[in-house]
């Protein structure tokens, strides 16, 4: 069955992590994605590594990095600093739906492929451009990566151990988290750009900056500030509006406690044996027990000890008091709930055989995402692409190719 957006295609210009993550996004609910890459070097993660997915004769090899995020794409591989690939790719704008790139500020206008001199072409294109502070501001010119706006944008300020304990300082997060959540909101962007363009026929410039979605996405941390006017500190694995709702030791390692109101606690404590915990006027509501969490959590540390993990788990879980283990990834792709849920996949890949994806967490009833393809090699339909599309010959492909403008 045809995907959602089926309908669409999209010239992915970008590179790294934000724009391809969109692009993957849009791939996987159905769009054509044509990839635009350097000949040569192509997206700079194709050399990220290790580790490297390899073929077993040694023929092929894609970085792990790379395949995050350039599923169903079709590469094309030109050089968009000669006139020539210049021309091609607007040839490719003036029968497409969607750019996304993630140029500096301004690094398209040189070649003719900003959206004012593309709009010319395609009037009804949406064009989304992803830079790190925005196209306006003091800090525009600036080149934006994600440790940088975690750090700029207060993510860093809230993540890690307070001060005062054992690995204290700011922390990043595990992933390119912001570089994630703003591939998220290109892509809403470009969704609601074209539910316009269906009612309108107008196309529009989207503009995602990472920036601006680190600060949007601080969320109740950014409330929290607001209303008060003191800046959250680092509480480690703690949260500043409820307790408990951290990390606990147990006998052989550590569990998550997540309780949410206070019948949950009521629950929990009488699974910990202490019931009077819930009627202590310190820990009876949650408003108290935030004010008195030094008190409250060394008790429960006491108590979450005596039995292992997956005995508080079992336990936790028919008492109905939201825990869970601390999983490593291993764990995490063996666990039946995300098996169940399609969250790892395999794709087909003409050189490396069936290799591993994984699953998108969206799921549509009726027009269902789709794993197509694997992320491409280098320019691996860039012949393809060009005589579908551009309706060049075999004869005007090789000489491009000759010349230097695509391969």
């Amino acid at each position: 069955m045809a995907g959602p957006l089926s309908h669409l295609r999209v010239l992915d210009l970008s590179r790294v992590l934000a724009g391809p993550w969109a692009g993957q996004i849009l791939g996987d609910l159905g769009a054509e994605v044509i990839k635009i890459e350097r000949p040569g070097t192509g997206d700079d993660t194709r050399s990220w590594g290790p580790p490297y997915l390899q073929g077993a004769d040694g023929s092929a090899e894609l970085s792990a990095y790379f395949l995050t995020a350039n599923r169903n794409k079709q590469s094309l591989a030109v050089d968009i600093a000669h006139p020539e690939g210049q021309a091609l790719v607007r040839k490719l704008v003036a029968e497409s739906d969607v750019v996304l790139e993630n140029f500096k500020v301004g690094g398209l206008k040189r070649y003719g492929l900003d959206y004012d001199s593309l709009r010319r072409i395609n009037p009804k294109l949406i064009y989304c451009s992803i830079t790190g502070f925005g196209q306006d501001g003091p800090y525009a010119s600036r080149p934006g990566y994600d440790f940088l706006i975690q750090a700029m944008g207060g993510l860093m300020s809230i993540t890690g151990q307070p001060d005062g304990e054992p690995g204290a300082g700011p922390m990043k997060v595990g992933v390119a988290l912001t570089d994630i959540m703003t591939g998220l909101y290109a892509t809403i962007g470009v969704l609601a750009a074209l539910s316009h363009r269906d009612r309108t026929g107008e196309g529009q410039y989207v503009e995602a900056a990472l920036l601006d979605v680190q600060v949007a996405c601080l969320a109740n941390q950014a409330m929290n500030y607001l209303t008060t006017g003191t800046a959250p500190a680092r509480m480690g694995n703690a949260h500043p509006n409820i307790v408990p709702y951290q990390d606990f030791p147990t006998a052989d390692g550590n569990m998550v406690l997540t309780v949410g109101n206070d019948q949950q606690f009521a629950r929990l404590c009488d699974v910990l044996e202490h019931p009077e915990w819930a009627s202590d006027e310190r820990f009876a509501t949650n408003r108290a027990r935030v004010a008195n969490r030094k008190e409250l959590i060394p008790k429960l540390r006491q108590a979450t000890v005596m039995r292992s993990t997956r005995e508080w788990v079992g336990i936790l879980e028919q008492a109905g008091v939201p825990c869970g283990p601390v999983n490593t990834l291993d764990q995490v792709f063996d666990d039946p709930q995300v098996l169940a849920r399609g969250m790892r996949q395999n794709v087909a890949h003409p050189n490396l055989g069936e290799i591993p994806t994984v699953g998108n967490p969206i799921k549509l009833k009726l027009t269902p995402v789709t794993y197509r393809t694997a992320p491409p090699l280098l320019g691996e339909q860039s012949e393809q692409v060009l005589q579908r599309i551009a309706g060049l010959s075999p004869g005007e492909i090789e000489a491009l190719r000759e010349r230097g403008v695509i391969s």
